[in-house]
């Protein structure tokens, strides 16, 4: 085994050996968690720095990116319907007769509760016909606001 310094991990503890291409900056060891708890620091670091502050969140980012949807109109569509997958689709095959399988078998109740703020995301985005985030959230608080109005409104009424 190749002799090198070792380095304490910083969120295990435990001494590891730094690749040595990067010996001199790597303070995580190869651990799943320890590569989740580097890359959270990292993003702590940069989101801490006062040039992140706003980024792409300033008036001319705005800008730039629907300037951009007009000259692409409907590339975000195209890309979600018939773009090709990012994911192989599993194709579900009997373990049984065909005979007894033969019923439509739904998706799980838990798969159906986590698409759902998904759903309702692309939809507002349908509704609003831009995925700008700015337009999304703008959308949702007004629907929001509208909401809550008419069960205001309900529970008067049945009072």
């Amino acid at each position: 085994m190749a002799r090198g310094i070792r380095r304490k991990c910083k969120h295990c503890l435990k001494l590891f050996r730094p690749d040595p291409r990067t010996q001199h900056r790597q303070r995580y060891c190869s651990a799943p968690a320890c590569r989740a708890a580097s890359k959270a620091a990292s993003q702590a670091r940069w989101l801490a720095a006062p040039e992140s502050q706003g980024y792409f969140r300033d008036s001319w980012h705005v800008d730039r990116v629907k300037a951009w949807r007009r000259r692409h109109p409907g590339y975000w569509r195209k890309r979600q319907s018939g773009g090709a997958a990012l994911q192989d689709v599993r194709i579900t095959q009997p373990t049984g007769s065909t005979s007894k399988t033969a019923k439509t078998v739904l998706p799980p109740l838990q798969e159906l509760i986590t698409a759902q703020p998904a759903v309702l995301i692309g939809l507002i985005a349908h509704i609003v016909g831009t995925p700008l985030q700015d337009e999304i959230a703008h959308t949702t608080k007004r629907l929001l606001r509208l909401g809550r109005d008419i069960l205001a409104l309900n529970s008067e009424l049945r009072s």
